[in-house]
């Protein structure tokens, strides 16, 4: 038996997909499993018996990865889920900025002129072309937008998803250089952090409009101000609400609705569950943040021993040795790697011993191991 702990309320219909081998426990320290989205869990101290996080949702600051990693937590996001809520928000934020409905609305309480422009005709760039910036891609593309994609890293399904109309750049600059508005779907990492700055900024056409629905410190908001007061951007689109922007002319402000809709939260409590489930059960990871995708289906041999360790030479000989010493014979192995870490699953025609557990645990360089079966 499994037990998992909710550290936010998650969906009840992503819970009903628990089968009778999880249960549903109200000490944290008992878990093998947390669900978590928005609560932070940077101070928690983490339980040895903690095994996995699922975060319900795409952003995991929220979460220390680094420390997870090291104690041989997997944490998994849910990547796509909320992708069609977020993609409809920024649709709202695009044609809310081009159309001034806002100012509409105070005309008519203040009387005050105001004007916009369509969205038909106007190229948009998005810069990141994951789940989300597809599905914005394809939609604008359909509103008779001449769409601009950025996105060096584009994976295999994306590029299956996106509409062949959009014009694939090879340079975020000509991003900045061609589209009239321009909208941000990339995941925060060293490299993104300020990515949108004075110097992207001064790059951009004269009265750019500019959305920002994926992180808020994707973003030099003191920057973005100094660009609407010098008229190079037309309007700033946020759904992250803070001191910086709240109030400034010509900055629409959301409270962070990007995935605030019922669908979304069933469709990440969904694949939050699902994760854990297979990761809990036989040790498979899908769609982790600090450990690489691995699968070996279901064990049908008498064990299945999972190894956390660092990326480094001559693990697999060390690990290997340990059985072969033990005269126990591997049948199936895989091993995958990510950045400094890796993840080694074997599948055993005994069951392993103690001693065995003992001796992988030994290596240097091995964070944890795991009896899956």
């Amino acid at each position: 038996m499994f037990q998992y702990y909710c550290l936010n309320p998650i969906a009840q219909v992503g819970l009903e997909r628990f089968t009778e081998e999880f249960a549903q426990t109200e000490n944290v320290n008992e878990a093998e499993g947390i669900l978590v989205r928005s609560a932070a869990m940077h101070e928690m101290e983490l339980s040895d018996n903690l095994l996995a996080v699922a975060r319900a949702g795409a952003g995991v600051n929220n979460i220390p990865l680094d420390k997870c990693a090291e104690k041989g937590i997997v944490v998994f996001n849910t990547p796509g889920a909320n992708a069609n809520g977020v993609k409809e928000l920024v649709i709202a934020g695009m044609l809310l900025a081009s159309r001034d409905i806002i100012g509409g609305i105070n005309w008519v309480e203040e009387s005050k002129d105001f004007a916009g422009t369509e969205v038909q005709d106007k190229k948009l760039g998005i810069i990141g072309l994951g789940a989300i910036g597809v599905k914005v891609a394809n939609v604008a593309k359909h509103m008779g937008m001449e769409v601009y994609g950025y996105d060096p890293y584009v994976s295999v399904d994306a590029a299956w998803n996106l509409s062949r109309d959009v014009k694939h750049v090879l340079h975020v600059e000509d991003i900045y250089a061609n589209c009239d508005i321009i909208t941000i779907h990339v995941p925060l990492l060293d490299s993104t952090r300020g990515m949108i700055d004075r110097e992207a900024i001064e790059k951009m056409k004269d009265g750019v409009i500019l959305l920002n629905f994926a992180r808020d410190v994707l973003v030099k908001e003191e920057d973005v101000l100094e660009g609407i007061r010098a008229g190079k951007i037309r309007r700033y689109v946020s759904d992250f609400p803070n001191p910086v922007t709240v109030g400034q002319e010509n900055c629409i402000v959301i409270p962070h609705l990007g995935a605030s809709t019922e669908e979304s939260e069933e469709n990440c409590a969904r694949m939050a569950v699902r994760e854990m489930m297979e990761y809990l059960k036989n040790g498979n990871i899908n769609n982790s943040v600090n450990y690489p995708s691995c699968n070996m289906g279901v064990c049908t041999q008498a064990g299945r021993v999972a190894i956390f360790h660092r990326n480094i030479t001559n693990m697999i000989t060390k690990f290997t040795a340990c059985f072969g010493d033990a005269g126990i014979n591997i049948s199936d192995m895989t091993n995958k790697s990510r950045g400094e870490v890796a993840y080694t699953m074997l599948d055993i025609e005994e069951p392993a011993s103690g001693e065995i557990i003992e001796k992988l645990k030994s290596v240097k360089g091995v964070f944890r191991v795991r009896v899956v079966k």
